[in-house]
């Protein structure tokens, strides 16, 4: 399972990497240390934490949230698999997206949940990277 530094769950979660390191501190998501001691974040954490923060809000002062050539980093939340279909979630900070694509692709990018994955979306399709 991949797991993430302070920081790049901070950019995921769209948050400053003090926020994140408070929220820790604070326990509302654990940590762990890697062999260089560093914090460390389970994916399926920080993926049921980012669900959790964008039902309920962050507590923290509001910002705005913009996207460069509309694309939105973020974790995988979810992933319904059918016979030939997928439904894959993301939350990019506090944007959920949603996807329908084929289940081979699903496969061949190895999303799962706790995933850093892109979501790009054009018009009214979204499309999916892995990073």
């Amino acid at each position: 399972m991949q797991s993430y530094t302070i920081g790049q769950a901070a950019r995921l979660l769209g948050v400053s990497p003090d926020t994140a390191r408070r929220w820790a501190d604070a326990g509302r998501v654990a940590t762990h240390r890697d062999e260089a001691g560093r914090r460390l974040i389970d994916g399926r954490a920080l993926a049921a934490f980012s669900v959790e923060l964008a039902k309920g809000g962050s507590g923290e002062e509001e910002t705005s949230h913009t996207s460069v050539r509309n694309a939105f980093p973020g974790i995988v939340t979810a992933i319904k698999l059918g016979d030939v279909a997928a439904q894959v979630e993301i939350q990019a900070g506090p944007h959920r997206l949603v996807s329908l694509l084929t289940r081979e692709a699903v496969e061949e990018l190895g999303l799962e949940v706790g995933v850093e994955a892109t979501a790009r979306v054009k018009s009214t399709n979204v499309h999916i990277d892995r990073v």
